[in-house]
C-alpha cells in the first residue's frame, strides 16, 4: 500500500494487533519485569526501562508519522533533548538558535559550561549571514526550532540541512509547535526530530513525555541504547495516555489552527496590541518559508501588549477562558508570559537577544468556541483600556 496519511497513522496505531485476546485497542503493560522463556533465554522483553510493549506501539506510530526509522519515547521532552546530545563528544560543537525554548537554552549552556560535554555556538538563523555563522563554527550538530518559541520565527530547514550535509553535521529539529501533522523535518533533510509529547501529541495536559525520532536506523539503535543506559525512557501508563491523545491529533490541531487564525485577526486589529507574531500572516518575515515547508501555520501565536508591563496584571486577571499556565498544545486555551515563565532561565541579555520583551504574551489556542475566546480577550483588553483612562 501507499504511505499512509498522518490522520490514519494516528487513529490506527496499535488497533486490532493484540495477539493474546484480540483486544481492539492495545492494552497497558504496567509490569516492570518479564519472565524469561528459560535460563539464559530472555524474550523480546525483560525489563520495562529497556522495552515495553505499550511504549513500543507509541514509538512505532511516531516514527511512521515523522517518516523516521526509529523513535525513542522518553519520560520528558527535556529527556528527549538530552538523549539527542549523547551523539556529541566533548570536542564537538553544537550550534543552536538565539531564540530557542528557555529549557533547551538552559540545558545547552549548562552542559557546555559546567560539564564540558561539548562546545556551543549561538546563531541567529534570521540574519542574512546565518550560513557563514554556522560554517565558521564547524559544528557536529545543528539544533533548530521552527517555528520558534515564543516568537514563531521560521527557519528554512531544507537550506540548513543542505549546508549541514557539506559540513558533515547532524541536524536536530524541535517539532513540538507543529507536530508531524503540520511539519515533517526528516522529509526535509533533518537527521533527528525532537518532541515534547506533553504538548500537541498528547493534547490533554495530563502527562509529561517526550520523543526522539531518528531518520537512520543505526543512529536510532545507538540512541535507544543511551535511553536505556541513562534511564530516560517513558512509563507505560504515560505511553498509553499519549497514544490515546495521538488518535485525535489531526482533528484537534486543525480546529485549534482555525481558532488561532480568528484570534490573530482580532488581535492584529486591536489598538492595544502593538504587534502579533504568527507565521500565517502574510507580513510575517517567515511566511513564505512556512508555507513551503509546513502543512499549516499552527495554533501558537504571540503578541506585544501596547501598554506598560504593569498593565499585564489587569489583563491576565480578567481572563476566563485563557488560563495563565505553563505548557501548550492542550485542548484548553493557555496563556503565558515568556519573560517570567517559559524563558525565565534566560538572563536579561539572552532574553533581549532573543527578542523577548516584558510585554510579550504567548497564546496556545484550544478547541473552545471561537466566539467565547475572542470575547475573553476583548474583555481583558477592555480592562487594560479602562485603567489607562483613569
Amino acid at each position: 500500500m501507499a504511505r499512509r496519511h498522518p490522520a490514519t497513522i494516528a487513529a490506527r496505531a496499535g488497533i486490532a494487533e493484540d495477539t493474546a485476546y484480540g483486544a481492539v485497542t492495545p492494552p497497558i503493560y504496567l509490569t516492570s519485569t518479564y519472565e524469561l522463556e528459560a535460563f539464559r533465554q530472555p524474550g523480546p522483553y525483560d525489563y520495562s526501562r529497556s522495552n515495553n510493549p505499550t511504549r513500543d506501539v507509541l514509538a512505532e506510530a511516531l516514527a511512521e508519522l515523522e517518516g523516521g526509522a526509529k523513535a525513542i519515547v522518553t519520560n520528558t521532552g527535556m529527556s528527549a533533548c538530552l538523549l539527542a546530545l549523547q551523539l556529541l563528544k566533548p570536542t564537538d560543537t553544537l550550534v543552536f538558535p538565539h531564540d530557542c525554548y528557555g529549557g533547551s537554552y538552559r540545558l545547552f549552556i549548562n552542559l557546555a559550561q559546567r560539564k564540558q560535554a561539548f562546545h556551543i555556538q549561538i546563531v541567529n538563523f534570521q540574519q542574512p549571514d546565518w550560513a557563514e555563522q554556522v560554517q565558521a563554527a564547524s559544528p557536529a550538530m545543528i539544533w533548530l526550532e521552527t517555528p520558534s518559541n515564543p516568537l514563531l520565527q521560521v527557519t528554512d530547514i531544507q537550506a540548513v540541512c543542505q549546508l549541514a550535509e557539506k559540513l558533515q553535521a547532524k541536524v536536530v529539529v524541535d517539532n513540538t509547535f507543529l507536530s508531524p501533522v503540520l511539519q515533517q523535518p526528516l522529509l526535509l533533510g533533518a537527521d533527528l526530530v525532537v518532541h515534547s509529547t506533553t504538548k500537541y501529541i498528547n493534547g490533554h495536559s495530563d502527562i509529561i513525555g517526550g520523543a526522539l525520532i531518528a531518520k537512520d536506523a543505526a543512529i536510532g539503535d545507538e540512541l535507544k541504547w543511551w535511553g536505556n543506559c541513562l534511564g530516560l525512557t517513558g512509563g507505560a501508563l504515560d505511553a498509553y495516555l499519549t497514544l490515546r491523545g495521538l488518535r485525535t491529533l489531526s482533528p484537534r490541531i486543525r480546529l485549534q489552527e482555525a481558532n488561532t487564525v480568528a484570534v490573530v485577526d482580532f488581535l492584529a486589529a486591536h489598538p492595544l496590541v502593538k504587534k502579533v507574531y504568527y507565521p500565517g500572516l502574510p507580513a510575517h518575515p517567515g511566511h513564505a518559508i512556512a508555507k513551503s515547508q509546513q502543512h499549516g501555520f499552527g495554533a501558537m501565536c504571540s503578541f506585544e501588549l501596547n501598554a506598560e508591563p504593569d498593565y499585564l496584571h489587569d489583563f491576565f486577571a480578567a481572563l476566563q477562558y485563557f488560563t495563565l499556565a505553563q505548557s501548550l498544545g492542550g485542548t484548553e486555551s493557555l496563556i503565558c508570559h515568556p519573560a517570567t515563565m517559559t524563558h525565565a532561565s534566560m538572563d536579561a541579555a539572552a532574553q533581549a537577544r532573543a527578542g523577548i520583551s516584558a510585554t510579550l504574551v504567548r497564546l496556545s489556542v484550544g478547541i473552545e468556541d471561537i466566539s467565547d475566546l475572542i470575547a475573553d480577550l476583548e474583555h481583558a483588553l477592555e480592562q487594560v483600556a479602562l485603567r489607562l483612562t483613569v
